[in-house]
């Protein structure tokens, strides 16, 4: 069995229902987006998570727990409102 990667793989377009191809650590910043949207966050240490969504909305994610996997597509997690830390960005 060879352990050398498959280059095909890298031409498979993803969708949402793909495996998580990266992640970021990510610190929440009032206008800063992320390197790449993620297709989720990771909270790491529980609290409130503030986004823009893909589609520019905001939303405020009250009380998210510790080792949660978040489904948000997002562009930027804002230092606002985000209490929760640890976060990371899955793309």
């Amino acid at each position: 069995m060879s352990s050398a990667p498959n280059p095909s793989l890298g031409t498979l377009q993803p969708t949402l229902e793909s495996p998580i191809r990266g992640a970021a650590a990510v610190t929440p910043h009032a206008t800063n987006p992320l390197a790449t949207p993620a297709r989720a966050l990771w909270i790491g240490t529980g609290g409130n998570v503030q986004v823009t969504h893909l589609d520019g909305t905001t939303a405020v994610y009250s009380n998210v727990p510790s080792g949660f996997l978040l489904p948000v597509s997002c562009t930027h997690v804002l230092s606002a409102s985000t209490t929760a830390s640890n976060i990371v960005a899955l793309f």
